[in-house]
């Protein structure tokens, strides 16, 4: 998908991703492409967050709102931390085209928890 990650931390996570390789039938950025940005960036963030406690994040709920589509160019998705807690996260994203236009606007809240053989 070609996606880069370029600033990161439990607060803010910021990726771009090119709409070159990640268009639909109609020619138009995928909106599935959007959504999967929107997860790896917000998901990144709480991995952050939760490794800081020794724990590990799994998602629980993505929603996304599709405002507008781009045929051509870089996409930048930026994850904002809404809520930063010992058991769930909660960022909101917003995908944005080069030329500043609003394409996606996402919640995703991940649930931290031990990791897996730890006690």
């Amino acid at each position: 998908m070609g996606v880069e990650v370029v600033e990161q931390s439990a607060q803010r996570v910021v990726a771009t991703m090119p709409v070159e390789g990640n268009r639909q039938s109609l020619g138009l950025l995928h909106g599935g492409a959007m959504v999967a940005i929107a997860e790896a960036v917000g998901s990144w963030a709480a991995v952050i967050h939760a490794s800081s406690m020794g724990k590990v994040a799994v998602g629980v709920d993505i929603n996304a709102t599709h405002h507008r589509s781009a045929r051509a160019g870089l996409v930048t998705a930026t994850a904002t931390a809404l809520h930063l807690g010992r058991s769930l996260t909660t960022h909101e994203v917003i995908v944005e085209h080069e030329n500043g236009d609003r394409l996606c606007t996402a919640r995703i809240t991940n649930f931290v928890k031990d990791r897996p053989g730890a006690r």
